[in-house]
C-alpha cells in the first residue's frame, strides 16, 4: 500500500474511534453480509476476503449470503428492506449509483441504502476471445460499423459497470454492438471463451488467469492509468477513446438510518482491515487496490458517480424498465 493510504486509514481509524464507543452493545449476534451476484465474482470474492477479518475483529460471525439477480438489484433490495441495526450489510458495487439512473422502476428506494465505507478498486478490461481476428479498439471500431448491431457483448447483468463500460465506449465512439445480459460475470466469460459473444469488459481480477493462460486478448483498460498488472496493454483513451476512464469499486452499505455509533465503529473497523499489510497483498494479487475515504468524501463520490451515470444514461438513451 502506498503511503498516503496508510495516513488515510490511519487518520481514519482515528477520527472515528470516539464515535464507536456510543456503539458499546453491537454486536451482540453474528452479521449478514449480502453479496448481490453469484459466487466467484469480483464482489464475491472481496466479501469472503472482507468477511472472516470483520468477523475476527467485531467477536461474531459474518455470514456472506449471496442474493443475485437483476444486475445486483435484488440482493440491494433485500438489504433495504432489512432493520437498520448493523447486522445486515450490503457488499456494495457500481450499481447502486447505476440502476437509479437507468431503470424505470426499483424494487426499493435509493435513499434506503446508503454506504458506509469505500473499500477498494479494481480496473476494467475489454476483453475478446482469443480466436478473434480483433487485435486493437480501433479493429473492433472497424468491425461494428461494418455490421452496426450484428456483433454483440456480454455483461454480468443490466446496470453493472460491465454494462455500462461498454455502453460508454458505444457513446463516445458512435458503434452499434447489441448487449447480452448474463446473471454473473462467470456466465458472461463463458460466453466469451465459448464464441457466443464477441466482447466484453470485464474485472481484471476475474479475466487475468484467462488472460494469462490465453484464452482471450486484452485489447485495453478502462481506466485513466495501465495496469501494473498488465503494463503493456493500453488504456481505452491510448487506444483513440476520449474521455473514457471508468474504475470499478466495491465497499460496504446498510440501510438507511443506522446509528451513527454502529456506522462509526464500522468505518473504524474497516479502515483498520483495509490497512492490514495482509489484506492489501491479498487485493493486490487479486487484481485490486485498497482506497478509503472518509465519510464527507465517500458522500460526495456516491453522489458524483451516480451523477455520472445518469448524463450517460441521459445522452446514449439506456432505459431498462
Amino acid at each position: 500500500m502506498q503511503r498516503r493510504d496508510f495516513m488515510a486509514a490511519a487518520a481514519f481509524a482515528g477520527f472515528t474511534g470516539i464515535a464507536a464507543a456510543q456503539a458499546p452493545s453491537w454486536p451482540a449476534r453474528p452479521l449478514r453480509l449480502v453479496v448481490p451476484f453469484p459466487p466467484g465474482g469480483l464482489i464475491d470474492r472481496m466479501a469472503r476476503l472482507i468477511g472472516p477479518r470483520l468477523a475476527q475483529s467485531l467477536g461474531q460471525p459474518v455470514v456472506v449470503d449471496n442474493k443475485p439477480g437483476a444486475g445486483g438489484n435484488l440482493g440491494a433490495a433485500d438489504v433495504a428492506r432489512a432493520a437498520a441495526d448493523g447486522y445486515t450489510l450490503l457488499m456494495a458495487s457500481p450499481p447502486l449509483t447505476i440502476s437509479p439512473a437507468i431503470y424505470k422502476s426499483l424494487p426499493f428506494l435509493p435513499q434506503q441504502i446508503e454506504p458506509v465505507a469505500l473499500l477498494g478498486r479494481v480496473q476494467n478490461v475489454l476483453l475478446v476471445n482469443a480466436h478473434s481476428h480483433i487485435r486493437s479498439v480501433a479493429q473492433l471500431g472497424e468491425a461494428a460499423r461494418a455490421t452496426p448491431g450484428q456483433m454483440n457483448y456480454g455483461s454480468n447483468g443490466n446496470g453493472t459497470s460491465l454494462h455500462l463500460c461498454m455502453e460508454l465506449y458505444k457513446s463516445i465512439s458512435g458503434v452499434r454492438i447489441t448487449h447480452v445480459p448474463y446473471r454473473g460475470a462467470a456466465g458472461a466469460m463463458t460466453a466469451l471463451l465459448a464464441g457466443e459473444v464477441d466482447v466484453m469488459f470485464d474485472n481484471l481480477p476475474a479475466a487475468l488467469p484467462h488472460i494469462r493462460a490465453g484464452k482471450i486478448r486484452a485489447l485495453a483498460v478502462a481506466a485513466r492509468e495501465r495496469s501494473r498488472t498488465l503494463p503493456d496493454v493500453a488504456t481505452m483513451i491510448e487506444a483513440g477513446v476520449p474521455g473514457f476512464d471508468v474504475t470499478a469499486w466495491f465497499g460496504i452499505a446498510a440501510p438507511a438510518a443506522l446509528s451513527a455509533g454502529v456506522a462509526e465503529r464500522l468505518r473504524q473497523v474497516l479502515a483498520e482491515i483495509v490497512a492490514t499489510p495482509e489484506l492489501v497483498q491479498a487485493m493486490q494479487n487479486q487484481g485490486a487496490e485498497p482506497y478509503l475515504l472518509q465519510q464527507a468524501m465517500l458522500s460526495q463520490f456516491w453522489a458524483e458517480d451516480g451523477a455520472r451515470w445518469s448524463r450517460l444514461a441521459s445522452t446514449a438513451g439506456i432505459a431498462i424498465d
